[in-house]
């Protein structure tokens, strides 16, 4: 597929890389197989041969020090293999040449496991640049370098149900998850992608979501190599019904120093990724048993219908009035709901359960009936119940007389429903429950409360995007609006423009901003004033003074030329100070704007997401309160609502203690043009500052503005 590319220049569609031949080649060269006892390369070779022979490959050990190795013709180069080669496994420390000799045999696929590249610096980052030349020279794909064999690994095909497929950049950090197996957790494809020359997550994520044994995908990251094509990758899985789970290290400056020195990856900037995520119902979680057992529960559970995941409604059910309650509080703080059952099915509780426990929701069997015959019936008919759209049923310390009909009871119950029954399984005794009979027959089961809830709530998040879901990839903006020629004039390379011209370029294009007039003389202030015909906010209008209000240089309800004078006067003295050789163009006398909330948006410059808009709280302390959402373009109407439901100023614009409330589509109007603004100047311009925009009843109006020039 040719990529074609947006406005800004980055893809709108990933390329089409052939991995069905990469995981099942039919032909593999392992470079630098040994048999020398000992050696990580013996193991490795004898890992590769095993691999491929089991599907049937053709596998060539290449060692100019052998003509036999293992029983094979071992090949002197890889030029000697016999045929077209599609995969090539490099094992020598001399990978780059390695792969300059494979790129010339034509192999379609090779892997470097080598390490010694960006990720320690200095020379390392040279040979890198050469490989990446190498590789874009050739038409030989690469996986690596600073890889391992995890793609090689032998995956169970004895296990029920739909297939997790993982993803790391760290080998050692997939492998607790690839060990779920041996308690049933079915597994089909790990790819190791380490410095990610070549191939990368997004590729793999792509061509996973494709399969269609995939029930989800689970991701350890420690930097992206494009932020657009992490977009469209999950656009992929996302539009296919694939939820994508993912560990990112870098929210804290140490761990972006360390994942630096592992991978030699960007981080980016993590809220700028956490909106990502959000935006492309990526769960991000911390953990490498919260990847495990959320993704298994996607694996082990199913699409609600249409609707349903919006609800949120669950029903907990213990054994105990105390473990009940406990997940109650959890359950309310993610925020799912616990609706009363309906009395029919209260009323069916009611014949199991004695009448001091509680059945309306959570459930409280006391113990003794979830353990005999009752104990189906009881989850039979909260199932059933149709204000309920999922279960979550903790057991913490289990008990003999009940655990082995409780358990399978689970199993039994879960096989006959849609609805997710999601099992906590804490007891530290008794493990052979939930490794022999919870695990391996395809019950959705975690170890702690907080694993558990987070699992609903994805499951929920995930499935209510999906079930709204639309590409923003299929109509792409591919050509500047006119407006972006109007403002050209203004944007110079590495300036910081005034607020009369930033706002100019908000007003271009259709962006509300106040009435201003640019007063270079105490006389045209005057006559300003009296053109807006009332009071007057005026500021004083340069460039290098960011912050007015906090030199004083703002000043509200100008009302009479005596005043106007002495304002022009006092402000342009301050800023003969303060400007410190900035060019001063005199002061802004502007119309006094309507009262309402005040609200910030604005445009900043990710390195690997390019152009990204945020919206929160305006105002002075914005940087007190940091409630600000992001998004990255591009993006509808209805996601820059979310956005703006993110925050906390989100319930201010609603109308919070009787106010009337502000127009907040207004908001989402003054987001949607700023992103086309965004994209449209992309190589201009790096930041849009728009403090306060104002949000009134009946629309809103950017009181202030700063536009920073690339």
């Amino acid at each position: 597929m040719a990529q074609t590319t947006d406005v800004t220049g980055r893809p709108t569609a990933l390329r089409d890389v052939d991995l069905d031949t990469f995981f099942r080649p039919r032909t593999v060269a392992v470079i630098g197989a040994s048999d020398t006892p000992r050696r990580p390369a013996t193991a490795m070779w004898r890992k590769l041969r095993t691999w491929g022979e089991r599907f049937g490959a053709t596998v060539t050990p290449v060692n100019p020090n052998r003509t036999e190795l293992d029983g094979l013709a071992c090949m002197a180069s890889i030029a000697d293999v016999p045929g077209p080669v599609d995969l090539a496994v490099i094992l020598v420390g001399d990978a780059v040449n390695a792969f300059e000799e494979v790129a010339k045999a034509g192999a379609r696929f090779a892997v470097i496991f080598a390490a010694g590249f960006s990720e320690v610096g200095g020379d390392g980052v040279a040979l890198q640049e050469r490989l990446t030349g190498l590789v874009a020279a050739s038409d030989t794909r690469l996986l690596g370098p600073n890889t391992n064999l995890n793609a090689f690994e032998t995956f169970r095909d004895d296990l029920p149900g739909r297939r997790l497929c993982l993803i790391t950049q760290s080998g050692h950090q997939g492998r607790p998850v690839f060990q779920a197996q041996d308690i049933g957790f079915a597994m089909s494809h790990w790819a190791p992608t380490g410095n990610e020359v070549d191939l990368e997550c997004a590729d793999f994520a792509a061509w996973f979501a494709r399969q269609p044994a995939t029930g989800a995908i689970a991701a350890y990251i420690e930097g992206f190599k494009d932020g657009r094509t992490v977009q469209l990758a999950a656009d992929a899985a996302i539009a296919g019904g694939v939820p994508l789970v993912c560990v990112k290290v870098g929210r804290t400056a140490e761990g972006r120093s360390m994942a630096a020195s592992h991978t030699g990856h960007l981080t980016g900037q993590d809220r700028v990724v956490d909106g990502v995520f959000r935006q492309y119902g990526i769960t991000r979680v911390d953990g490498l048993d919260e990847l495990s057992e959320i993704t298994t529960a996607f694996c082990r559970t199913v699409a609600p219908p249409p609707g349903r995941a919006a609800e949120r409604r669950v029903c907990v059910y213990s054994i105990s009035g105390g473990t009940g309650a406990h997940m109650a509080d959890l359950c309310a703080a993610a925020g799912l709901t616990l609706p009363p059952l309906s009395p029919k099915t209260q009323a069916e509780l009611r014949r199991h359960i004695p009448a001091y426990l509680r059945v309306s929701n959570p459930v409280d069997s006391g113990g003794a009936p979830s353990g005999d015959e009752r104990g189906r019936k009881i989850l039979d008919a909260m199932v059933a119940d149709p204000e309920i759209d999922a279960v979550i049923v903790p057991i913490t310390g289990a008990l003999a007389s009940m655990s082995e009909n409780f358990t399978q009871d689970l199993v039994d119950v879960q096989a006959t429903t849609d609805k997710p029954v999601f099992v906590v399984w804490g007891s530290p005794l008794f493990e052979h429950y939930y490794s022999e009979v919870l695990a391996p027959n395809g019950v959705p089961v975690f170890r702690t409360f907080s694993n558990c809830v987070m699992a609903a709530r994805a499951w929920f998040d995930f499935w209510d995007t999906q079930q709204r879901w639309q590409s923003p990839f299929a109509k792409p903006v591919t050509r500047r609006s006119p407006a972006a020629a109007r403002v050209r004039p203004l944007l110079r390379p590495g300036s910081t423009l005034s607020e009369h011209d930033s706002k100019a370029v908000l007003a271009a294009y259709g962006i509300p901003v106040t009435s201003d007039v640019l007063c270079t003389s105490a006389a045209a202030a005057v006559r300003a004033l009296r053109e807006l015909g009332g009071p007057a906010v005026v500021k004083i209008a340069s460039a290098g003074i960011a912050h007015k209000s906090d030199l004083g240089l703002v000043r509200l309800g100008v009302d009479s030329a005596a005043a106007m004078r002495r304002c022009w006067h006092e402000f342009i003295a301050i800023a003969i100070v303060e400007a410190r050789g900035v060019p001063i163009d005199g002061v802004l006398v502007c119309e006094t704007a309507p009262t309402g909330v005040e609200t910030m948006v604005g445009v900043s410059h990710d390195e690997l997401f390019g152009p990204v808009i945020a919206f929160g709280l305006g105002g002075t302390l914005v940087e007190v309160f940091d409630d600000v959402a992001v998004r990255v373009p591009p993006f509808d109407r209805d996601e820059a609502r979310r956005m703006i439901d993110e925050c906390r100023v989100a319930r201010v614009l609603a109308g919070a203690r009787g106010a009337q409330p502000a127009k907040v589509s207004a908001v989402v109007d003054v987001l949607m043009k700023l992103q086309r603004l965004a994209v449209d100047l992309a190589d201009e311009i790096t930041e849009i500052d728009v403090n306060p925009l104002v949000v009134t009843p009946i629309g809103a109006v950017a009181l202030d503005a700063l536009v920073v020039c690339r």
